[in-house]
């Protein structure tokens, strides 16, 4: 018997299923992910993959779809636990009973993790979680970077424009400060200029997706299918890729350094805790 989809009309935040990536190996940041998945690299005490989830969370979104890889037994054990890691707790041995004490709040989550693969591309690990997509709209995210986008403004906008996505473009910092010459002076130095797209917006993609149910057509199960050299590129040739444009904080989190960066920003300021800002 075929699966019910909930169409659009028919669905909250709540039942919109947000698609994190969570399975790629974090090369860059090797000094972190040699011992334990990205996505668990810790901001301010928590993973990464905490801090993304409560920016949807604040939104309505409570439905979660983990797509693992590398290590994705270490995110299945840090849910697992999620209630033991973060309170404190006296445990009876002989039957395991618990007593929780002075717990936090624990977060309204359904999540759902599935294992897609250890060396699977970005494309493929999206393919293969379409059975546990029970709507005709999903949000698709990275699990390494962190903004203030508000959510229900981007899925209004998706639901405006009839499109089958919608990318968040993000005005990010380029990697190297910029130098202008002449006569083989420096004459300006800009360190952080912005990276400007082929039209001169400034925008480039922050990774933040509104996608239809469709769009799996665009995806093979096949180890080598890319989200975004082969996916996302043909979504685009088929003019089917809208960009809500973001103008305010996003930073991911690719290397060490920005790493340090962000928990230096979650010391002060901390711009990507809608949660806690609003």
């Amino acid at each position: 018997m075929a699966k019910k989809i909930k169409k659009d009309k028919e669905i909250s935040n709540k039942d919109i299923p947000v698609v994190i990536l969570c399975g790629g190996q974090g090369t860059r940041l090797r000094e972190e992910t040699e011992f334990k998945p990205k996505p668990l690299v810790e901001i301010g005490g928590r993973p990464v993959l905490w801090h993304i989830m409560k920016i949807y969370s604040h939104y309505g979104f409570r439905k979660f779809i983990l797509c693992l890889g590398y290590k994705g037994e270490m995110i299945k054990d840090y849910f697992l636990n999620y209630r033991t890691m973060h309170n404190d707790f006296s445990i009876e041995l002989k039957n395991n009973k618990i007593e929780m004490y002075d717990q936090d709040e624990i977060e309204d989550w359904k999540i759902t993790m599935v294992d897609t693969g250890k060396t699977a591309e970005t494309g493929t690990r999206v393919k293969r979680i379409e059975n546990y997509v029970d709507c005709d709209m999903f949000l698709l995210t990275y699990g390494d970077g962190v903004a203030n986008v508000d959510m229900a403004k981007l899925l209004k906008f998706h639901r405006s424009h009839g499109k089958l996505g919608t990318v968040t473009g993000a005005l990010a910092p380029s990697r190297y400060g910029e130098l202008m010459t002449e006569d083989n002076l420096v004459v300006k130095f800009s360190e952080k200029p912005q990276l400007i797209s082929s039209d001169g917006t400034g925008f480039i993609s922050g990774g933040y997706f509104v996608l239809n149910k469709k769009f799996f057509d665009y995806l093979r199960d096949e180890d080598n299918c890319n989200l975004e050299g082969e996916a996302l590129r043909h979504l685009a040739s088929d003019r089917e890729l809208a960009i809500y444009r973001h103008d305010g904080f996003w930073q991911c989190m690719d290397t060490y350094r920005e790493n340090l960066l962000l928990n230096r920003l979650w010391e002060n300021g901390r711009p990507w805790a809608v949660w806690e800002n609003e």
